[in-house]
């Protein structure tokens, strides 16, 4: 067990009664502020299934016919195609309120209310003892206000259940390198959690987390690596070794099962989802995808090329200039495309494949930096910057603005609003980290190590989606209440004086 370095074995910081209302008074009035805007993008807004059809198909094969699969030409076919973390949460929502979209949103809005909360214990993790009142509130109520998090409670998709436990994952985590036998809510309630058990409930969250995302095993990954560098002046490699196995097993936990059904099955040794999503028989059109990641820079192409195969004819024309090097090029991916329209099944065949793949090479080979470098740059700028309005019953068009005025002002207005909030929260995000890092000499200095944990976690994740093939950006809406978290620090890093905490 990892001794605290920061605190007696024994120590449970006081916490003043007035401390305590005032912080119930800011959740209660959160969580109802919360709540509506959460009912009114689950109420208000048009809904569509969209990718949530086939987790709401194979939660109701699991819960019909108790095979984790999908229907194909008359059969329930065991499948991997997608992983069971949400579709057991929609057959556990099933359960007591029964099938309908209603109650899946509903439930989503009080689990996001939930994720809220934990936000604000990760901004008492990170900010000095005597602001973690003030850093709780301000983080509450800035998630709980947080379009961009609200808007997902309405969607059937995995964004809220993933968002919960890997909030939740970041708080035990920021609590271990933190080093403290408790942390803030957790002293609120007369808990006592160890650093080492911290460490090992994160990963344990991780796990969980990874049921959901296939790409969240990253965190643990780069929890990992920070625990190391925080754990090495202090503790031999024995000991270090040691908490990482246990980490490791904890977080393997969740996901045995998994594996085995995938085993026995399937006969297949896999523990996450895989790399590409087909059925059985599919062709992944590996190729395809290399030569699109070689120019695909905004998320309208996505929709463009990717979301187009296999569902719809895909016109050459409709691409941007930076997908062909040469006019003879375009000409000979024109070819390929004319042959893919006029298929029966809109498919691309292997030999095709291979074109692209081809081209795809060409690519790389005679611009380097544009597709190693500039093409992932633009994708990171998408994910995290692209108007989050994809949800929203508007076409999120902005430019040419004097245009699209004319012809509703209100969606001019609600895009250019949503694009103006996505930086605000990531330049404000980027000031807290500025002043906790200033004020890292001082007595009660920030948790600087929970700090690069989250900065790091989101650059390692960042980077991870620039590689895939539809950069979407609500694969990083799952980081925002990490990012409140930070934000709070703009005003909780300096404060010095003891709020009875």
């Amino acid at each position: 067990m990892i001794p605290s370095q920061d605190a007696p074995a024994r120590q449970i910081i006081p916490v003043s009664c007035g401390g305590v209302t005032t912080l119930c008074i800011h959740a209660f009035l959160a969580a109802i502020a919360g709540l509506v805007l959460r009912l009114f993008f689950a109420l208000r807004l048009p809904f569509s299934l969209g990718d949530g059809e086939t987790y709401v198909q194979l939660a109701r094969n699991w819960a019909d016919h108790h095979v984790y699969g999908l229907w194909q030409n008359g059969q329930l076919i065991p499948t991997d195609l997608r992983l069971p973390g949400y579709p057991a949460f929609l057959a556990a929502v099933a359960i007591p309120f029964g099938r309908t979209i209603r109650a899946i949103v509903l439930s989503q809005s009080v689990l996001d209310l939930c994720t809220c909360f934990l936000g604000a214990a990760l901004a008492a993790a990170l900010a000095p003892k005597a602001s973690r009142r003030r850093a709780a509130i301000a983080s509450l109520w800035l998630a709980a206000t947080c379009p961009f998090l609200a808007s997902y409670a309405a969607a059937v998709l995995t964004e809220v259940l993933v968002a919960f436990f890997a909030t939740a994952a970041l708080v035990f985590f920021a609590m271990s390198l933190r080093q403290e036998p408790n942390g803030f809510f957790l002293n609120l309630l007369r808990l006592r959690v160890t650093p080492f058990n911290a460490a090992c409930i994160g990963a344990f969250l991780t796990g969980l987390a990874s049921l959901i995302r296939p790409e969240m095993p990253l965190l643990l990954a780069v929890a990992s690596v920070v625990f190391v560098f925080r754990w090495y002046g202090s503790f031999g490699w024995r000991k270090i070794l040691l908490t990482g196995m246990a980490m490791a097993v904890a977080f393997l936990l969740p996901l045995l099962p998994w594996a085995a059904r995938n085993f026995i099955s399937l006969r297949k040794i896999q523990i996450s989802a895989p790399r590409y999503v087909t059925l059985p028989g599919e062709y992944a059109t590996v190729g395809y995808f290399a030569w699109t990641n070689t120019w695909l820079e905004r998320y309208r192409d996505v929709y463009l090329s990717v979301w187009k195969i296999g569902e719809e004819p895909v016109e050459v024309e409709d691409l941007p200039a930076t997908a062909f090097d040469s006019p003879e090029e375009k000409q000979t991916i024109a070819t390929l495309f004319n042959e893919y329209n006029a298929s029966p099944d809109l498919d691309i065949t292997p030999e095709q494949d291979r074109v692209f793949a081809r081209i795809a090479r060409e690519h790389v080979r005679r611009h380097p930096f544009r597709t190693r470098i500039w093409v992932p740059f633009q994708r990171a700028l998408t994910v995290w910057f692209t108007p989050r309005t994809e949800l929203l019953p508007i076409d999120g068009k902005f430019w040419p603005v004097g245009q699209n005025w004319q012809d509703s002002p209100a969606y001019v207005l609600t895009t250019g609003g949503f694009a103006a909030l996505g930086y605000l929260y990531v330049a404000l995000a980027l000031g807290g980290v500025w002043v906790a890092w200033r004020a890292r000499v001082a007595i009660d200095a920030p948790n600087l190590w929970g700090i690069a944990l989250i900065v790091a976690y989101m650059i390692v994740r960042t980077t991870f989606l620039t590689t895939v093939e539809a950069p979407e950006p609500r694969y990083v809406v799952t980081c925002y209440p990490a990012v409140m978290a930070l934000i709070t620090l703009l005003w909780s890093a300096n404060q010095k004086q003891n709020e009875g905490i």
